[in-house]
């Protein structure tokens, strides 16, 4: 796990392939875990799990773990961004591929710039801004047409469209939870134990969603494949934990928009496995669109880039 006490190139170097390579890969194992277990006992073992872990490793060093502010604000923001956006995700990928979702999660940079009303002034200011904003959304639009046409060519299967209807709802959850997290009262230093929090509350959410839903009680242990295992395990410790601290440390060493370039690596990290390994196939519409909207995401970033240049932060977004 990547610490606050030692930056050095190599710690950055680690972070930085962690949240390429391992976040971009998160598409596919969720794919492979939902072979063996449904997708709300997914969520609910998956962050519980998690939760727990990385909460005893803050209490190990010492990292104050029962902050009221902190519980409250991680209460919604593991609300938004885990149980929602992730549940929404996971039903969404039993309708359409890996690939396809990570291409579509991509634009969640647009949605958050949309939705961070109190920006809208300075970022709407510049037309590169607007055009990327734009850039994006007919990417999407493309991506979802596809998958409309899909449906009606499919007598009496409205799946492929149902399941892009969620994963955008999916974005669109992400992108507020993200807002809501940037403007809320935030106890300082304890930005682990806040992500372990979220985890433990979504994962909470999961178990009872299970249990409604007759995930529980329909789950059949011994018929998860060895594959489903290692996913799940997979994505409890490189996605949820690792992964996840490393992001949220490079955002207090790099500044924000390099950060942020994981938004461009992710998708062709997902589209790589799930072509190569998954026989996920990969049409040219769904190429177009990933070119889109990563252009549409590039233009955002490169004027937040000029921004920072121009204004020297105090603190990381």
């Amino acid at each position: 796990m990547i610490t606050h006490k030692k930056t050095s190139s190599l710690s950055i170097i680690i972070a930085y392939l962690l949240i390429y390579i391992v976040w971009g890969s998160t598409y596919f194992f969720i794919h492979i875990a939902l072979q063996g277990f449904p997708p709300f006992l997914l969520g609910a073992i998956r962050f519980t799990t998690a939760g727990l872990l990385l909460l005893a490793w803050c209490k190990r060093v010492k990292e104050p773990i029962w902050d009221k502010q902190l519980i409250k604000t991680a209460a919604i923001t593991g609300v938004l961004l885990l149980f929602i956006d992730m549940g929404l995700v996971m039903k969404a990928q039993q309708y359409i591929h890996s690939s396809l979702v990570a291409i579509v999660a991509s634009s969640t940079a647009i949605w958050i710039l949309l939705l961070d009303k109190k920006m809208w002034k300075v970022n709407f200011k510049n037309w590169n801004t607007i055009a990327g904003v734009l850039i994006g959304f007919i990417g999407v639009v493309m991506l979802f047409s596809e998958q409309l046409v899909l449906s009606f060519q499919e007598a009496g299967n409205s799946n492929k469209a149902i399941g892009m209807i969620l994963l955008i709802l999916g974005t669109l959850t992400w992108a507020t939870g993200s807002v809501y997290s940037k403007y809320s009262k935030q106890a300082k230093g304890v930005t682990f134990a806040s992500a372990a929090w979220q985890m433990l509350i979504a994962g909470t959410l999961f178990w009872i969603a299970a249990f409604v839903h007759n995930d529980v009680q329909q789950f059949n242990i011994q018929k998860v494949p060895h594959s489903a295992w290692l996913a799940i395990g997979y994505l409890i410790i490189f996605g949820s934990i690792l992964a996840f601290t490393s992001y949220t440390w490079l955002l207090k060493v790099r500044p924000a928009t390099e950060v942020s370039t994981h938004a461009y690596v992710n998708p062709l990290v997902a589209v790589f496995l799930g072509s190569t390994f998954a026989n996920e196939a990969i049409t040219l519409i769904q190429i177009i669109g990933l070119v889109i909207i990563l252009c549409g995401v590039a233009l955002i970033n490169l004027v937040k880039s000029r921004k920072a240049k121009q204004v020297k932060p105090l603190c990381s977004e």
